[in-house]
């Protein structure tokens, strides 16, 4: 089963101009463990598309499948109750709360689960010594650079153990080594954990770290191969990386 299924999905919205149509009938799958980048164009509806996947969002039409669980068909707190145990989300702006030490920050998505503080502790602990801030852990936000508070902000979505962690241009705000840096974590993660990362960026630096790429354009997949705006073609982890699913299929 792949951990992602998306089904001939529209999303629009009300304007006082018209309809506009994000997304026009994208379909594709992504394999567990995936590392996969969507590009496209500012408007191509890469952060629609990462949105309606998250369950933050339901789609106009289509079907909607992660973990083997209909979105499409979930009330809106079903959706959230869903996003809550399965899902991470990477920001832009990390969204860290600043009165509130970096192991907060990181524990806050436990807050709802059943454990004791101790196992809380320790398995706040763990991520942080993992992505490398274990000595920042009663520090504020303000009391650290931008790509510790991003580092703080994936072990926030790790902390819970999801299957997938969506990242919507997670290094934007990050000088491009910092954002090397950022992305390579990602990388060990993903490899170490098995967790599918499936993030948006416009950057081919950013974007070379996946092992594969989903190419948005006017709301519509758009083959992986070479064009003047994106380089490079789909680059799988396997041969099964990138075969055809009326869209694409993403997977090891």
């Amino acid at each position: 089963m792949p951990l992602i299924a998306v089904r001939n999905v529209h999303k629009s919205y009300g304007a006082p101009a018209g309809l506009v149509r994000v997304l026009r009938g994208v379909s594709l799958t992504v394999e567990q463990r995936a590392l996969c980048a969507i590009v496209g164009p500012s408007g191509s509806g890469k952060s629609t598309f990462l949105a309606i996947v998250g369950g933050l969002d339901a789609p106009s039409a289509g079907e909607v499948y992660v973990g083997g669980h209909a979105l499409h068909r979930m009330s809106p707190g079903e959706r959230a109750r869903f996003r809550a145990a399965h899902i991470g989300f990477v920001f832009q702006s990390n969204n860290l709360i600043p009165v509130l030490t970096a192991a907060e920050n990181v524990a806050l998505p436990l807050s709802l689960r059943r454990l004791t503080a101790r196992e809380r502790s320790l398995r706040v602990e763990r991520l942080l010594d993992e992505v490398g801030l274990r000595k920042e852990a009663g520090r504020r936000p303000a009391e650290l650079s931008g790509g510790q508070q991003q580092r703080v902000g994936i072990a926030r979505a790790l902390v819970t153990g999801p299957a997938l962690v969506l990242a919507d241009e997670p290094t934007a705000h990050l000088d491009s080594q910092t954002g090397l840096e950022v992305m390579a974590l990602l990388r060990t993660i993903n490899a170490t954990r098995g967790t599918a990362f499936v993030f948006s960026t416009h950057d081919p630096a950013i974007e070379s770290i996946a092992d594969a790429r989903i190419v948005l354009r006017d709301g519509i997949v758009v083959p992986a191969v070479r064009t003047t705006e994106m380089n490079g073609p789909c680059r799988p982890a396997s041969t099964s990386a990138c075969a055809t699913f009326s869209g694409i299929h993403v997977g090891r």
